[in-house]
């Protein structure tokens, strides 16, 4: 026979149980697919593919951090289409309300979208440097997204930026009960790119510092050796148990490390290497164009030459 108690106590959590069940959280809304990382943590995974208007854009990973007094958005996307989307997906996880966002970098689909959450309430977090590169690069990406999501959808996008934004390399913020930390090691795919670190679950939402299932893009303005030195020193420093990249599925280390640490090693320690020998950069190109370590990741073709390039320029400079 048990005491009258236990059994009280025992029913009122069956009611509490039944009163409140679990919500079932939908595989995907729109292009995102919905990863449930850790408890409270959930990651939206674009799609590899370029931005088009199908995908309003969102070719990028964002995150989802719920806490005691709201949500957390890891990033806002390219327009204010692109952030209603987000939305919908945050919605479809939790009925409470993004209180904040936290932005990566400067590039479209990782900021354009803060004015949608700004003006519901959000309050916007980001670095100094990283606002710094949203400036610099705004009015061109804005006139990127006319291209892509058409001149209706582009003429609702309004630049907006944390009102106070971070300076260092390190903000710590407590949000409802959730530590959270925005991280820069070093200049990488833009200026100013950031991490969001959760250090009590070890979680890493890397931004675009990390690339898997696709080939990263180094652009005129991406810096190959600051980017090559960020990724290391953070995988050191952090030593994350669970990557989001900014684009690919949430992975391991090893993962991240093969796909992305490895093949900015490749530019660097050979592209990079050979550029400041002087060597032909024709010869330079013929040398590496077969990498098999990396030709399984998607738009291998176009952009590993591309990188190269790049990287030789840069380096011969």
């Amino acid at each position: 026979m048990y005491p009258r108690t236990l059994l009280i106590a025992a029913a009122a959590l069956l009611l509490t149980a039944c009163a409140t069940p679990q919500r079932d959280v939908p595989d995907r809304v729109g292009p995102l697919e919905i990863d449930p990382v850790a408890d409270g943590v959930y990651a939206l995974i674009g799609p590899t593919a370029g931005r088009t208007e199908e995908n309003r854009a969102l070719n990028a990973n964002y995150g989802v951090v719920i806490t005691d007094e709201g949500a957390a958005l890891i990033d806002s996307g390219a327009a204010p289409v692109a952030a209603e989307v987000l939305h919908e997906a945050v919605r479809a996880i939790t009925d409470e309300p993004v209180e904040w966002v936290l932005n990566t970098g400067s590039q479209d689909h990782r900021w354009l979208g803060n004015s949608y959450f700004a003006e519901r309430g959000a309050e916007i977090i980001a670095l100094e440097r990283t606002v710094a590169g949203q400036k610099e690069f705004a009015e061109e990406h804005m006139e990127r997204m006319e291209e892509v999501l058409g001149e209706e959808a582009a003429a609702d996008i309004e630049p907006v930026h944390a009102d106070e934004p971070a300076g260092g390399d390190r903000h710590r913020v407590e949000l409802g009960g959730r530590t959270l930390e925005l991280r820069y090691f070093g200049d990488a795919h833009f200026p100013g790119d950031a991490n969001v670190w959760l250090p009590e679950e070890e979680i890493l939402f890397s931004g675009d510092m990390v690339y898997v299932d696709r080939m990263l893009g180094v652009h005129e303005w991406s810096d190959v050796a600051s980017w090559q030195e960020a990724f290391h020193e953070a995988m050191e420093t952090l030593e994350p148990k669970t990557i989001v990249p900014g684009h690919g599925k949430v992975s391991s280390p090893e993962k991240v490390r093969a796909e992305t640490g490895d093949y900015l090693d490749y530019l660097v320690e050979k592209v990079g290497a050979d550029a400041k020998e002087w060597d032909p950069l024709n010869e330079v190109m013929d040398r590496y164009r077969e990498a098999p370590d990396f030709e399984h990741l998607r738009h291998f073709d176009d952009w590993h030459p591309t990188n190269m390039n790049r990287t030789y320029l840069q380096f011969e400079e």
